[in-house]
């Protein structure tokens, strides 16, 4: 009976520790659960703390120059109180801007060459431009020695400001600016396989001398536009140097430049819509190389009404249409429009670099670009480096690649048939000398109050084994490519090589 009893209360004592023991279990597994809660809570805050010291770090090295940079950031106020803004020279050297101070301390902003840098230099007063505006915070930071800022704080003096070294080119500037002439327009210039702008040219233009006291004439002249920059801010129908694209769309079809075979008679009809040749001059039996070399309308209209209307817009969003460009200064995006609910005519005129297609000369020096560099589209730059006042360096640009345009097969491709345009074509005029050159013509038609007037323009590289230049232009309402456009490049790559 006692061992009975003895039995009893060990399996109830058993059975008081099991229960314990399940009860200290559940404490630690709430313990735990509410551990974890806490240090979810903990991660959490510690993600956020780091994440705010990594946006200040990052804020502070990347983005901090373009937040001070910006025309709404009255802190750039307090920069010229202590820093006398410093010069903007060229690519050897040559002084593109620079502060005059008077005896008194009176600060006058002086630009050598008056108008002919005047876009691409930009300009400070009534607002910034240009360079001017894309390197405000440089310009107005002093790199000077450490000894030297403090004996001017000492003085209540102010410190030089640093120097933005260009890429342009002095020379080719020159001569692009000379080479337009009277006309209104537009010249870019820049190598290819680097990025480097060389030269940007914009007419009509201005001096940025006396912008001040003609201010009220220029904003208010909507005739000229000369405060524009048509280099990068001009919207123009392309022409012909648009088939430069509808004949990439053809080989991203086929795969090939050979194999097309078209007829021209000097015009094409289709639903009532007519697109004559250049003077309707009948261009015969044409292949795809002799149909771009004679920018033929009617073989390309034919081109973009074989097309898949979905290929088309494939390859204008791979050309940046409708897309941000890479492009520091102020610039205006190119518009393509055509879509598979086009009909034929516009498609007809599209593929010719008419309709509702709209492009800069910038965006145009960029896609030749990158033909001319196996399909791959550097980042364009104007700034080479930036100085103290002495010379000592204190950052430089280097170069990299943007995208890749199209396959290094089809950038060969469209630079052969670009050839074709000078061996035996619209821009025969380049071929003959000692460099080799490849490019495209075009004459955009557009309205006018009179009637129809014609845009010249070219697109070309020279150097084709292993390319030098590009050089884009347009002259408004000049005539066809041939007779005013390419004798403007020509005298640029001329400039360059002799």
């Amino acid at each position: 009976m006692k061992n009975k009893k003895n039995k009893e209360m060990l399996r109830q004592i058993k059975k008081e520790q099991k229960l314990k023991e399940k009860e200290e279990r559940k404490e630690k597994k709430a313990k735990k659960a509410k551990n974890r809660e806490y240090a979810i809570v903990s991660y959490f805050f510690v993600a956020i703390f780091v994440s705010l010291i990594g946006y200040l770090v990052y804020f502070n090295v990347v983005e901090s120059a373009d937040f001070i940079n910006s025309p709404y950031n009255t802190r750039q106020n307090t920069f010229a109180e202590r820093v006398t803004r410093g010069k903007i020279v060229s690519e050897s050297g040559e002084t593109l801007a620079y502060t005059d101070v008077d005896g008194e301390g009176n600060e006058t902003r002086v630009y050598p060459y008056g108008n002919i840098f005047a876009h691409v230099t930009g300009y400070t007063s009534n607002g910034k431009s240009g360079i001017e505006s894309l390197m405000n915070f440089q310009l107005l930071t002093s790199h000077a020695g450490y000894l030297e800022q403090f004996m001017n704080s000492i003085r209540d003096e102010k410190n030089m400001g640093d120097t933005v070294v260009t890429t342009l080119d002095t020379s080719l500037q020159q001569v692009a600016y000379d080479a337009l002439g009277d006309y209104r327009g537009a010249v870019v210039v820049m190598e290819p396989q680097t990025g480097k702008i060389l030269a940007m040219v914009s007419k009509p233009d201005f001096d940025p001398n006396t912008l001040a006291s003609n201010w009220d004439t220029l904003v208010n002249d909507e005739s000229n536009s000369s405060l524009l920059n048509r280099a990068t801010q001009g919207a123009y129908p392309p022409g012909s140097t648009f088939k430069i694209i509808t004949a990439l769309a053809y080989i991203r079809e086929h795969g090939t430049i050979d194999g097309f075979s078209y007829l021209c008679e000097g015009s094409i009809t289709e639903q009532g819509h007519t697109v004559n040749c250049f003077n309707s001059n009948a261009h015969g039996q044409e292949d795809l190389t002799s149909a771009f070399a004679n920018s033929c309308n009617s073989a390309f209209a034919r081109i973009g009404l074989d097309l898949d209307s979905s290929l088309f817009t494939s390859v204008s969003k791979d050309l940046l249409f409708n897309k941000k460009l890479p492009v520091d200064i102020s610039y205006r995006k190119s518009s393509f429009s055509l879509d598979k609910d086009s009909g034929m005519p516009l498609v007809m005129q599209t593929s010719i670099g008419q309709g509702n297609t709209l492009m800069s000369p910038m965006h145009m020096a960029l896609i030749v670009s990158a033909i001319a560099n196996e399909g791959n589209l550097m980042n364009p730059y104007l700034v080479e480096e930036i100085t103290n006042y002495n010379g000592d360096r204190v950052s430089l640009t280097k170069k990299s690649t943007y995208k890749q345009l199209m396959s290094e097969e089809e950038a060969s491709m469209l630079m052969q048939l670009m050839e074709s345009v000078v061996r035996q074509g619209t821009a025969s005029q380049l071929s003959g000398e000692a460099y080799t050159a490849a490019g495209k013509t075009g004459s955009a038609e557009y309205d006018t109050a009179e009637g129809r007037g014609t845009h010249s323009w070219f697109v070309g590289v020279s150097n084709v084994e292993d390319p030098d230049i590009v050089v884009s232009v347009i002259a408004e309402g000049a005539g066809n490519g041939s007779d005013v456009a390419v004798p403007i490049a020509k005298q640029i790559f001329n400039a360059y090589y002799y």
